[in-house]
């Protein structure tokens, strides 16, 4: 397994947690995604190293920003 932690910008509720993982967790071979509005951060855990293209356009489907390393 691998887990990776990135950096959104915009979310600010439990909604919003809900929208970024549940389009994080679509990304084949992610088993598991958590986002936390207060921090910013989405801990991702997944089968290998994703792709960081694959992980922004999720994150901007989801109507949020990830935000640069």
């Amino acid at each position: 397994m691998h887990e990776t932690t990135y950096s959104v910008t915009g979310m600010t509720c439990e909604h919003c947690e809900r929208r970024v993982a549940s389009e994080i967790t679509a990304i084949p071979g992610v088993s598991d995604a958590t986002a936390d509005a207060s921090t910013g951060l989405v801990r991702v855990t997944s089968d290998a190293p994703l792709a960081e293209p694959d992980v922004r356009a999720a994150v901007e489907e989801a109507g949020y920003e990830l935000a640069d390393a």
